[in-house]
């Protein structure tokens, strides 16, 4: 392949930021127009040139001078473990002498008397270094009834040779992001791969609590695919959203949820086929642990003796959160033998589940209360007969001990026809969100060019 010929075009070079002075004398400038007559084979074809001169002025304009704004310089550090105000305002160049005193006394600047390690400081500064504002980012997003906030303490000279300071709160904008990922070692490792947020990992294992147990039932080459939110303010992620759509590859079954809400009541997680997943019973009452005993004979540990093993056990460390597997109400909390401290809960269709061995219960709880499904109700020990640290979980039918682990766990009533109707619109958004990513994944592509082509889409 033969070089690009350069052109002959003149190197323009400018001047900005200041009053340009021209002194140029008369000069002439010179154009060709060449007129080229037909080629004939008989005669090489003849040239005409036509020569003009153009005359400027002998004084040219001055360019006026250009008041450029000062931009005040920005910088921001991260909150480090063990740091100090002084530390942070010093990295910041800070040097405004009343401050540090000011930061420290203000009632209006309390925030900033915690520093969490992390979260973000900046301060802006103008040309001769004094400070324009300083901006604590002590909470980048949290829930502010149904909104999703970022919220700063923001610091300013007033004028008077001393400060203001003030609490910021903004609304944050919301993006919808789509993954996939595929199971190598455990849940929380694709979901690392794949760059989706812890919070919307906890979400996935909750969602599908009741149809996966994922700590005994994930499988090397199971595949995922997620839509969820995810919250920014100013171009940075502060925070996780909600999982909008889920379908989960476990084995040769494929599960799936999607957030709707029907008109007139409560939002909720429903599978594809328009089933409520909320009401299905947990497979688990610990979101991560692991299957220490199961269900059937067994020595026991502290007798020795081979008896009946009526639930589950699971270990798990000391002052691990127990969740209530279902909706239900309180039938007994307290002391019983060798259960050490337990709680029974009474469900509907005469069901009744308990959690044995803790080591505390939750917070105001007593017998007679209703609680919902994933409420906490108290937490891992090992009271009563128990060697370690675990759960002992039961499920019973009528009073018999039956293995969670395997018994058909009741599910919920499906949609009305009419929420079924707007239920099946909203589906088919997000089943054609997991269609395109899909497609791209065979053609070699990732998700964030289904993000790309979605955006356009939409």
């Amino acid at each position: 392949m033969s070089k690009k010929q350069p052109t002959d075009k003149p190197t323009h070079h400018y001047i900005t930021g200041g009053l340009m002075l021209v002194a140029l004398g008369l000069f002439a400038t010179a154009g060709a127009l060449a007129v080229v007559k037909p080629i004939t084979e008989a005669a090489p074809p003849a040239v005409y040139q036509a020569r003009q001169t153009l005359s400027l002025p002998s004084t040219l304009p001055t360019l006026p001078e250009v008041a450029l704004e000062q931009s005040p310089f920005i910088d921001e550090t991260r909150i480090r473990p063990g740091d100090t105000l002084a530390a942070v305002l010093q990295r910041l160049n800070v040097q405004e002498a009343n401050l540090q005193q000011f930061l420290v006394q203000n009632e209006g600047a309390r925030s900033i008397y915690k520093l969490y390690p992390g979260r973000t400081v900046q301060a802006a500064l103008d040309a001769q270094g004094g400070l324009q504002w300083l901006r604590y980012y002590h909470t980048p997003g949290a829930r502010d009834g149904n909104a999703f906030v970022s919220k700063w303490l923001e610091v300013r000279p007033d004028g008077n040779n001393g400060f203001t300071a003030l609490e910021q709160a903004e609304a944050t904008e919301t993006q919808m992001r789509i993954a996939e990922g595929e199971i190598t070692h455990s849940l929380f490792g694709a979901t690392d791969a794949a760059n989706i947020p812890d919070a919307i990992t906890f979400q996935m294992a909750e969602i599908l609590g009741s149809k996966i147990d994922f700590m005994r039932d994930l499988r090397k080459g199971d595949r995922f695919r997620i839509v969820y939110e995810t919250h920014s303010h100013e171009g940075k992620e502060v925070g996780s959203g909600r999982v909008l759509a889920l379908e989960f590859n476990n084995g040769n079954k494929t599960y799936d949820a999607v957030w709707f809400q029907p008109e007139g009541e409560s939002g909720g997680y429903y599978d594809f086929d328009g089933k409520s997943l909320k009401g299905a019973f947990l497979r688990s009452a610990l979101k991560f642990s692991r299957v220490s005993s199961t269900f059937g004979m067994r020595r026991h540990p502290v007798h020795g003796s081979w008896r009946g093993h009526n639930g589950v056990d699971y270990a798990a460390p000391t002052g691990t959160p127990i969740h209530a597997t279902a909706d239900g109400v309180v039938d007994f909390i307290g002391n019983q033998n060798g259960f050490g401290k337990i709680v029974i809960l009474k469900h509907g269709n005469n069901i009744s589940t308990y959690y044995a061995h803790q080591s505390r219960f939750a917070d105001g709880l007593s017998k007679g209360d209703r609680v919902e499904q994933g409420q906490l109700i108290g937490y891992v020990g090992s009271t009563g007969w128990a060697t370690g640290p675990h759960l002992h979980y039961e499920f019973r039918v009528g009073g018999r001990p039956v293995d969670p682990l395997s018994v058909d766990l009741p599910v919920a009533k499906v949609l009305t026809p009419k929420q079924l109707a707007a239920f099946q619109s909203k589906l088919d958004s997000f089943q054609s969100h997991f269609q395109l990513l899909a497609a791209l994944q065979d053609e070699g592509n990732s998700a964030e060019d289904a993000e790309v082509k979605l955006a356009r889409a939409e």
